[in-house]
C-alpha cells in the first residue's frame, strides 16, 4: 500500500506537468479503478487454479513492472494501460490478503482482523503520499521507489510457513433484486463510489494545478485517508445506536460542507488540510454505512452476495468519479474538485432523506462493521456471522 499510495499521486503530478490534457489524465485515473473492477473476479478464478502464493507473487511482480514501465513511454495511451494493469494487479493482491485473514478469523477476531486490515491499507496509502518528499516527482527516483516498494511485499508471502487457505468468492446477489428490497445501499454505494474515485484519483492533479510543492501535495493527499482511519473510530461506536439513514445523513452533510469550505480557504493552509482531514473522517466511513444499512433488510443467507454486490456498484461509481470530475475541472476550473464532491455528498444526503420520509426504518440492525473502501469481494466473507443487535 505504500507503494500503489505513492505511485497513484506520483502519477497525478507527473501527469499534470506533462500537460496531459483533461480527458486523458480523467482515462489515466479511472484505469486504475476499471482495473479493480475486472481484477477481483479474475484473481478469484486464478486462486481456484494455482494457489494464493503463486497468484501474489505473479501480480506484485506485475505491479512492480508496471510502475517502471511509466518512465519507458510517458504517452497517455501507455499510461491509461499502466493504471489499468495496476489495478488489476492491485485487486488481486487485495484478494489473496483478504481470503488469508477470513481464513484464519473467527467469531471472536473477526472484527478486530477487519478494522486492522483497514487501518494497515488506509494507513499505508496515505503513508505513500509522504514518500513524495523523498525525490524530485519529475525524476525516475520515485518510480523506482514503488516498484521496490511492491516487489518487498512479496518477501513475507513468498517465505509463509502457513498453507494457502482455500478461496470461497461470493457470488454477487443481481443489483435489480437488491435495489428492490434497499435502494438507498446501492445509491450510496455508487456515489460514495464517485466521490471516493475523484478524491483519491485526482487529488494530486488538483493540488499540481493550482501550485502546491510535492511536500504540500503529499499532506494534501494524505489528509483525507488519515481522516479516513480516525472517522471510522466515532462512527462505529455510534453506528449501532442511531439509525442508520440519519448517520449517513450527517455524515454526507459533513463531507458537503467540508468541501464547500475548501472553496473558501488558502490551498496549503493548515485550513485546508484540515479540512480535507474532515473529507475523509466523512465520506470513507459511509461505504461501511451503506454495506450495514443494506445487511439490515436482507436475509443472512443473502449477506455475502448482496455485499458482493455492493463492492462491484461501489467500484463502477469510481471509474466514473475521476472521469467526470477531470472534464468539469476541464470546462470550469479547477475548484470543480471541491465543487463536484460537495454536490455528490449532497445528493447522497437529499437521497437519503428522501428514502426516510418514503420508508420507515427496520426495526432491528446488524453489527456495523467498518469495511475499508478499496476491499474487494474477498473481504465480505469477514462480514458472515454476524448477530443482530437491537437499536
Amino acid at each position: 500500500m505504500l507503494g500503489n499510495g505513492l505511485q497513484g499521486s506520483l502519477i497525478g503530478i507527473r501527469s499534470e506537468n506533462s500537460a496531459f490534457s483533461d480527458l486523458s489524465i480523467g482515462l489515466i485515473m479511472s484505469a486504475y479503478f476499471l482495473g479493480i473492477l475486472v481484477g477481483s473476479p479474475s484473481a478469484g478464478r486464478a486462486l481456484s487454479s494455482v494457489g494464493h502464493i503463486r497468484v501474489f507473487a505473479a501480480l506484485a511482480s506485475m505491479a512492480s513492472a508496471a510502475a517502471l514501465a511509466y518512465l519507458l513511454a510517458v504517452h497517455p495511451v501507455t499510461w491509461t494501460l499502466m493504471r489499468f494493469a495496476t489495478g488489476f494487479c492491485m485487486a488481486g493482491l487485495y484478494v489473496v490478503a483478504e481470503s488469508w485473514i477470513n481464513d484464519m478469523a473467527t467469531n471472536a477476531t473477526r472484527g478486530r482482523l477487519l478494522a486492522l486490515y483497514m487501518v494497515v491499507s488506509m494507513g499505508g496509502f496515505a503513508g505513500g503520499q509522504q514518500l513524495l518528499n523523498l525525490a524530485d516527482p519529475s525524476g525516475f527516483e520515485l518510480f523506482i521507489l514503488a516498484s521496490i516498494l511492491i516487489s518487498l511485499a512479496l518477501v513475507p508471502v513468498s517465505l509463509s510457513a502457513r498453507s494457502a487457505p482455500p478461496t470461497r468468492i461470493p457470488t454477487p446477489m443481481s443489483l435489480r433484486k437488491l435495489a428492490a428490497i434497499v435502494p438507498t445501499g446501492i445509491v450510496v454505494a455508487l456515489l460514495v463510489g464517485v466521490a471516493n474515485g475523484a478524491v483519491v484519483g485526482l487529488g494530486a492533479v488538483y493540488a499540481t494545478r493550482v501550485g502546491l510543492s510535492p511536500s504540500q501535495v503529499a499532506f494534501f493527499v494524505g489528509a483525507p485517508y488519515l481522516g479516513g482511519v480516525a472517522g471510522q473510530v466515532p462512527v462505529g461506536a455510534v453506528a449501532d445506536r442511531v439509525p442508520r439513514r440519519a448517520l449517513i445523513v450527517i455524515l454526507a452533510v459533513g463531507a458537503t460542507a467540508a468541501a464547500a469550505g475548501l472553496l473558501t480557504v488558502a490551498i496549503g493552509s493548515l485550513a485546508a488540510y484540515g479540512l480535507m482531514f474532515a473529507i475523509g473522517c466523512c465520506t470513507f466511513p459511509l461505504y461501511s454505512m451503506a454495506i450495514a444499512y443494506t445487511n439490515d433488510w436482507i436475509e443472512p443467507e443473502q449477506i455475502m452476495g448482496a455485499s458482493a454486490a455492493l463492492v462491484t456498484t461501489n467500484a463502477i461509481g469510481a471509474v466514473v468519479g475521476p472521469l467526470v470530475t477531470s472534464l468539469l475541472m476541464s470546462l470550469y476550473g479547477p475548484n470543480q474538485y471541491f465543487v463536484s464532491l460537495a454536490v455528490i455528498h449532497a445528493v447522497i444526503a437529499g437521497y437519503t432523506l428522501f428514502r426516510m420520509v418514503v420508508q420507515s426504518d427496520v426495526p432491528e440492525t446488524r453489527d456495523y462493521v467498518s469495511f475499508p473502501s478499496r476491499a474487494t469481494v474477498a473481504a465480505v466473507s469477514l462480514l458472515r456471522n454476524r448477530g443482530r443487535s437491537r437499536r
